[in-house]
Parts: structure tokens; C-alpha cells; sequence
């Protein structure tokens, strides 16, 4: 199984399996009900059970099953391509379609380096990243990633990925932490920093997480993302925003780089898509560089068997559908206020030191002691999280993530049908259960 521990079923634990899903909850094999906390994996925006995706594939399975995008087009790829071109910033209109979102962010930075060897260019190959973000598992997507223990086994990866600190205000430099806009200045100086250290002439582009997932929820302070896109422009390097789970309303719009006010040369996105219904994912690029492969004999010279898939693009046409028809955006915008509110009831108990996140995406991060900000030594992070903590909440009733790629986090990013009943739920079971865990320390 992918990210797991085999020792444990192989020492004779249970595989928890889930059978059934609807709306906002799932059901085990032994027919108990639970919470989805977390979307799948930040992915079932519009819930379980949706009938009419299932309908929109077996229709489109039944006229055209599937055909490749290499050197031919397909109309369910074609009027996807032209909505999503729609809902993005700028001139973003080039749509290379993969089947997630590692696959994405794979293509974004080979188009990177495609495109400055294309324009004279071509010493521009490195790329910057944030410390303990993910951005996919593929070799050179992995390189991107910044989580070390992710890494090590596969080494040597793609060289030419270098890291910068993130946007994780509760842990940031004490002088800054009660001015949230310096910080964000200080943390969007350290790219301009590691692009004068390598080079402006070697680094192509900046991958960032509108809001950085591993670590617990990190949201861009003001101005972070004003002068990041300065930076940018200054060196000629590519910003690359990675929605692989931002995207489709999980901030709140289509593209959560409109939630926060910039506008990237490249958006990568996947998972909401189709809701999890259909595995999709996509490159999208700026006019500008496709604009070299418009002339000569010039081809980006990459591609998936199943990138664009039909059935999958006729599945994400009907799941952005139901987002317009239930006007999901605007639901979370209005929604996203009272789930944190909910979840910052929380900061009562002497274990949790921080909340945040935006919109249906957050982070409750734990702690040994509240006045210090002190964290858990491995040893107890790893009886607080695996010993404890994920098999309480799911015996709870809750599917969520309890993760300490970083600083031990809960995370939470249900579907985003879901309103203040659910809200309320989530922060009555989390409140049990850290309770518990707390006495246990």
C-alpha cells in the first residue's frame, strides 16, 4: 500500500476498508460510519455518491472510451481545456494534461527547461522550493519536495533543487512573529536570496503552494505572494503555483492563485478536478511560453498514455457543473469563516498550539507546551501520532490525517459541500480524542 507501514498488518493488524461513500461520510466493511475529514485525500470536493459523474463516464465510455492526445485531440479534452483556460489569471491558456499531480508538476519543470533552451537560455535548469513541501513523487518532482526523509531511499534525484523557508508563521523567526507582513517579506527575500546564490542565469523557476500542505496548512502572509511575482519578473524565473490540492475550491475558487491576488506563469492542479471520480491532472501554461512552439519543427517532447483521458475530462466537466449549479465557490467562501471558528474552539486544550489554514484546508498543530511553543521529540511524536492519534480518530468516527512530516499536525480538508452541523462534529470528536491524548503524555 502507498506511504504505509506493512509491519503493522503483517503483525497481524487490520486493514481498515472502506466500501461505501456518501456525501460527506464513508462506511467500513463492518458497516460503521465516518466523518471524511479529509476529502479522500484533499480530493472529493462535492462529496461521495454523486450519481451524475458516474453517468457522465459511462456515457462518454460508451462513445469514445479513450484516445491519446499525441498529435489528436478529442472534444472531452477540448471543451476542458477551454473551461479551465477560463477560470485562470492572465494569459494561462495552454492546457498539457497529465493524470495527477505529481505528473504535473514532472511536466511543469521539464517545460521550464524546454522553454529556456528554446529562448537562448540554456543554463536556466534549477528550481526553488519550500522547506517540508510536497510536490509529487516522481523523480524530479520528489527532487522539488522538501521533506528529507521523503528523499533518502531515492537518492540521487534530479539535481539542480534547492529550498527555501515556508510560510509557517508559528514557528517563524521570534521577531517577526507578530508582524505577519514583515514575515511574509522576509520568507519571499529568501528566493530572491537562493536566486543570487545559484545564479540568476541557472534558475528557472520558483514552485510554491498557494497554501503549503505538509507541515499543517501554511497560508501565504500579506504580500508574500506580491513579492514573490516581483522577484520573479526581476531574475526571469518561471513562478509555478502547485494547486494540486488548492485548486477547485478548497481556498475557495477555481484557482486559488485568485484567492490570493497573483498570477503565475504556470498552474499545476489535479485531484478536485473530478472530484477523485476520474484520476486527471494538468499542466497550465502562460501564451508566453508556448509561444516557441509555434514556429519551426518544435515539439515539447513529453507525454502520458493517459493524459486527458475522455472519460476522465467528460468527468470533470460534469463535477465543475455541479460547482456552478451549487455555486460550491461562494459556499466556501462564505462557509470558511464559521470552520475556523469551530476549529479554533480547540485552543483551549493545553495541546493544541495553532490553527490555520484558509477556506476548507487546515491545520491544528500540536504541542508539548503552549507558553514555549516546545514539540514533541521523535520518540513522543511517534507514540502521540501512529500509537495513538490516527486509530483514535478513525475509531472516533473521523477520517482526517495526524502527520509530522514537520511539526506533529492534524489535518483537515472535508469535501466542500459540508456546512456548520459537520463543523461542529469535527470539533466535538477532535476535542475528545486530543483530550484523551493529552492525559496520556
Amino acid at each position: 500500500m502507498h506511504f504505509t507501514r506493512h509491519s503493522t498488518y503483517e503483525a497481524g493488524g487490520q486493514v481498515p476498508v472502506i466500501v461505501r461513500g456518501e456525501g460527506a461520510y464513508i462506511w467500513d466493511d463492518a458497516g460503521r460510519k465516518y466523518l471524511d475529514g479529509l476529502a479522500g485525500l484533499f480530493t472529493v470536493q462535492v462529496g461521495h455518491g454523486r450519481t451524475e459523474l458516474a453517468e457522465a463516464a459511462r456515457k462518454q465510455a460508451e462513445q469514445l472510451a479513450f484516445f491519446p492526445l499525441w498529435s489528436y485531440a478529442h472534444p472531452a479534452a477540448i471543451d476542458l481545456a477551454e473551461r479551465l483556460a477560463y477560470q485562470t489569471p492572465g494569459d494561462l491558456n495552454r492546457v498539457f494534461f497529465t493524470t495527477g499531480g505529481g505528473e504535473a508538476v514532472e511536466t511543469a519543470w521539464k517545460l521550464a527547461k524546454q522553454y529556456y533552451k528554446m529562448v537562448g537560455k540554456p543554463t536556466k535548469h534549477k528550481v526553488i522550493s519550500r522547506n517540508v513541501a510536497y510536490h509529487g513523487t516522481p523523480q524530479g518532482a520528489l527532487s522539488i519536495t522538501g521533506i528529507p526523509d521523503a528523499k533518502v531511499p531515492f537518492e540521487p534525484l534530479v539535481p539542480g533543487a534547492h529550498k527555501v523557508p515556508n510560510t509557517n508563521l508559528y514557528r517563524a523567526p521570534e521577531h517577526l512573529r507578530a508582524d505577519a507582513k514583515a514575515f511574509g517579506r522576509w520568507a519571499a527575500d529568501r528566493i530572491a536570496e537562493a536566486i543570487e546564490f545559484e545564479g540568476p542565469d541557472s534558475v528557472a523557476a520558483v514552485f510554491l503552494e498557494p497554501v503549503q500542505n505538509s507541515g499543517g496548512c501554511f497560508p501565504p502572509p500579506p504580500g508574500y505572494f506580491e513579492r514573490v511575482r516581483e522577484i520573479c519578473d526581476e531574475y526571469d524565473v518561471l513562478l509555478v503555483s502547485d494547486e494540486t490540492i488548492c485548486a477547485f475550491g478548497r481556498i475557495g475558487e477555481i484557482f486559488a492563485c485568485n484567492d490570493f491576488g497573483y498570477v503565475p506563469d504556470i498552474i499545476t492542479c489535479a485531484k478536485g478536478m473530478t472530484s477523485g471520480y476520474s484520476p486527471i491532472g494538468a499542466m497550465i501554461a502562460s501564451e508566453r511560453l508556448f509561444e516557441p512552439f509555434k514556429h519551426g519543427h518544435e515539439s515539447f517532447l513529453h507525454g502520458y498514455t493517459f493524459g486527458g483521458h475522455p472519460v476522465s475530462a467528460a468527468v470533470a466537466m460534469a463535477n465543475l457543473d455541479i460547482f456552478e449549479r451549487e455555486g460550491l465557490t461562494a459556499h466556501v467562501h462564505e462557509n470558511a469563516p464559521r470552520f475556523r471558528a469551530a476549529l479554533e474552539k480547540l485552543t483551549d486544550l493545553p495541546i493544541v498550539g495553532d490553527v490555520r489554514g484558509e477556506g476548507f484546508f487546515y491545520g491544528i498543530e500540536l504541542v508539548k507546551d503552549k507558553t514555549t511553543r516546545e514539540t514533541f521529540n521523535d520518540d513522543e511524536a511517534e507514540r502521540l501520532l501512529r500509537g495513538f492519534l490516527s486509530k483514535a480518530l478513525f475509531d472516533a468516527g473521523l477520517y482526517c490525517r495526524a502527520d509530522d512530516r514537520g511539526d506533529p499536525v492534524i489535518q483537515l480538508a472535508p469535501p466542500i459541500i459540508i456546512g456548520q452541523t459537520e463543523f461542529d462534529d469535527i470539533e466535538q470528536r477532535l476535542r475528545g480524542v486530543l483530550t484523551e491524548a493529552w492525559s496520556r503524555l
